[in-house]
């Protein structure tokens, strides 16, 4: 097929006035698979490789050519910053084929709106708690709004594909598409999915749809990457050596300056960079640092700062600047900056630490590279100078081999994490049953059931289960029975379901309000006395006055440099990278992105490694009574482990004081020696285990957000079985029954 003649001629049209020369292998699989079957399409391509236009071209053409009596094309995106940026390209490319582009969230009119519900028509873009608003307030209107869609395309798919963000989006899929009477095929965008053919599974879940997987040579990939390590205090690994070449400071530093912080100053001089950070509270501190700088060198400063918590005016200042081509300002950024928004011509990309995933770096290092240009990642990581006495553990830079392993996974394997699958998700049954009820009124039980428990994501979930939440759910007053036995929602459950952060699944924190006279800084939680200071917007503040009523915090600004707070920020790590971490410490290859401190460092790591024989020997002898156990397993079989010796093991081991360092490694006291250590827990491994086992006698552990609303017996079986990974961690005990045999 000649997909470029198949495109409608105002397609063709554009294309010209583009100044493309040709159409791109993404472009051309797409038109495929589009134009060619009625599959659905998980399009995997690089950053800035023209995946939007790649399926709206074919999608445009066809709502040309038979125009949908409502909206045809639902476009649904993880950022009201990502729809914005879309927004504009699109009402270009579809101007001329009189298809109107609509966007449906917290920021757009109710004028805007209601034109919408008078006329459904063209493409709406919307995030997932928009529609889920979508469907709860304007429920009767979803038939006439989407009752001839065509097509639903997701972008950047891969940050919906491990939580239950993801899951909520498809219920609300297969929610709509049954009221509205509709079959509209699937679209997923991404520039990182690992394992395709199980996300293409999880795209196509409640579809009737086969999902077409197009394999696209994106050609060679180029990359200028470079890793440096810092310690916060000289001197710095390797300046003992003569040979080494330690490039001197050239700027001056404020007191305390952290050496990392002054590397960036200097690299970011004259440039237009993002420097990302895995927090809010480091992202806050960073900018902060670099902004102490900019006043030692008596420069203007040149750093905005971009998170979460930021108020909108100051997210979308970076934004605009982040556009401007001309810019030589930096921005300090969490992932909020790390998905597709449009950020024009970006020179260099730093990271402090290492990211937690193979996904996350390469999203990251996809936002520079763009128009011609090679991508270009500076890593930065830190950390503090061992002790004297420090034992084994501390002696190796985990941020260090942590990133190297991220990089040669992609390298060596083209690994990326594949999606989360196997959960209970109770919290997110708990959401869908009140919003179904919110949306549909009364309804009997059983109708229930059937609008929310034969939904995709709940297949494991038995109806007995369901029946014990549903009566929880009347017994707190979230539904109550009317007089002719059908279901509503109940008082207590009104004051959740009318709250705008209802439509929301991922967890949020009880904020407070930041401001400064007339003007908005952003949010905090966990507010200070007054009198105290508080970082945010990259600055530090002294607190006025704190209203606990109206949760508003009023403060002045200050000089002085302060750790910011905003929640905690879990990180989930694949035992995949663990596993590689182990090599990286074992092996004697080098890396040709390693700087001078970074080698020297893993050269210093590696000796420790090879001298404590951790290769062979898991378990590390400290002294005295004190072990460390080193399982390079993830996130999730971690916690199994730690928890299977301290229920399963503790009293044949005489095990005390187990003290963790998620996911590396964990320390503890005992009795036994190695010999004894690997026949116990290999003895324990071979007996049956429930995973309810794993759960503490009277531990109701909530990790989502309306976990609190779900049984206590829900809560501790779906931890068990949907958050521990038990047979991970069986497995790599088992492997090492084989090693020691």
């Amino acid at each position: 097929m000649d997909v470029f003649e198949r495109y409608s001629p105002f397609i063709q049209d554009y294309i010209y006035r583009s100044g493309w020369h040709s159409l791109r292998a993404v472009q051309n699989a797409a038109g495929e698979v589009i134009f060619g079957s009625d599959d659905n399409l998980l399009l995997c391509a690089s950053t800035a490789s023209g995946k939007t236009e790649a399926a709206f071209f074919p999608i445009i053409t066809l709502m040309e050519e038979d125009p949908p009596r409502s909206v045809g094309a639902l476009y649904i995106a993880p950022l009201k910053a990502l729809i914005n940026d879309q927004f504009g390209r699109l009402t270009d490319l579809c101007q001329d084929a009189g298809i109107p582009v609509w966007r449906w969230h917290g920021d757009v009119t109710g004028t805007q709106k209601s034109k919408l519900l008078k006329k459904p028509s063209g493409i709406l873009q919307i995030t997932p708690e928009s529609l889920e608003s979508l469907m709860i307030n304007k429920h009767m209107e979803i038939p006439s709004l989407f009752g001839d869609l065509r097509f639903i395309v997701i972008d950047e798919i891969h940050s919906l594909l491990r939580g239950d963000r993801g899951m909520q989006t498809f219920c609300l899929i297969e929610r709509l598409c049954a009221l509205a009477g509709c079959d509209p095929r699937r679209v997923g965008l991404s520039a990182t999915i690992g394992e395709p053919e199980a996300a293409g599974r999880f795209l196509s879940a409640g579809s009737s749809r086969r999902c077409a997987l197009p394999r696209i040579d994106g050609g060679r990939e180029v990359w200028r990457l470079s890793m440096e390590h810092f310690f916060n205090t000289d001197p710095q690994a390797g300046s003992s050596d003569p040979d080494s070449c330690i490039e001197p400071a050239t700027d001056e530093a404020p007191c305390g300056a952290d050496p990392g912080m002054g590397y960036i100053f200097e690299h970011t001089r004259g440039k237009k960079c993002l420097i990302f950070t895995n927090s809010r509270e480091e992202c806050e501190a960073v900018c902060q640092n670099l902004r102490q700088y900019c006043e030692a060198n008596h420069e203007p400063d040149r750093f905005l700062i971009h998170h979460g918590n930021l108020s909108a005016s100051y997210r979308e200042s970076a934004e605009e600047e982040m556009k401007d081509d001309d810019s030589l300002m930096s921005v300090c950024a969490t992932a909020t900056l790390e998905l597709g928004i449009d950020i024009g011509r970006l020179e260099r990309a730093f990271h402090i630490d290492a990211p937690f995933t193979v996904s996350g770096f390469l999203q990251r290092m996809g936002r520079t590279g763009r128009r011609g240009e090679p991508s270009e990642m500076w890593f930065v990581m830190r950390e503090e100078h061992p002790e004297a006495r420090a034992m084994l553990p501390d002696m190796i830079p985990w941020y260090l081999v942590q990133g190297i392993a991220l990089v040669q996974l992609y390298i060596e394997e083209r690994f990326v994490e594949p999606p989360r699958t196997g959960r209970l998700p109770y919290s997110l049954l708990y959401h869908q049953t009140m919003s179904t009820l919110a949306s549909c009124g009364e309804m009997t039980a059983a109708q229930l059931a059937s609008r929310v428990l034969t939904l995709s994501c709940f297949s494991r979930i038995s109806q007995d289960d369901y029946r014990i939440l549903l009566r929880h759910l009347i017994d707190i007053d979230h539904i109550s029975r009317t007089d002719e036995g059908g279901l509503i929602v109940g008082i207590a459950g009104e004051r959740v379901t009318n709250s705008y952060k209802f439509y929301a699944v991922f967890q949020e924190n009880i904020e407070y309000s930041v401001r400064t006279g007339s003007e908005e800084l952003g949010t905090i939680v966990k507010p200070p006395p007054v009198g105290d200071k508080i970082a945010i917007a990259g600055r530090v503040w002294v607190v006025e006055e704190v209203d606990h009523k109206k949760r508003e915090v009023w403060c002045t600004l200050v000089k002085g440099n302060i750790p910011a707070y905003f929640g905690d920020v879990p990180g989930d790590i694949h035992t995949h990278i663990l596993e590689r971490m182990k090599q990286v410490l074992s092996e004697q290859k080098s890396y040709p992105y390693l700087m001078t401190h970074a080698a020297a460092r893993l050269k210093e790591a590696r000796e420790s490694f090879a001298n404590a024989g951790i290769a062979d020997h898991p378990l590390v002898h400290l002294g005295g009574k004190m072990w460390a156990l080193f399982p390079w397993t993830g996130t999730y079989s971690f916690l199994a482990m730690e928890r299977f010796l301290k229920i399963r093991c503790r009293e044949r081991l005489g095990l005390k004081g187990l003290s963790p360092a998620r996911p590396y490694y964990m320390q503890f006291t005992m009795d036994a020696g190695e010999e004894e250590f690997f026949r116990i827990i290999c003895e324990e491994a071979e007996k049956p285990l429930d995973p309810m086992e794993l759960v503490y006698p009277d531990e109701v552990p909530v990790f989502e957000k309306y976990d609190e609303f779900v049984p206590a017996e829900l809560v501790r079986k779906g931890f068990a079985y949907g958050v521990l990974d038990a047979e991970g961690m069986l497995d790599r005990i088992r492997s090492w029954r084989r090693e020691i045999s």
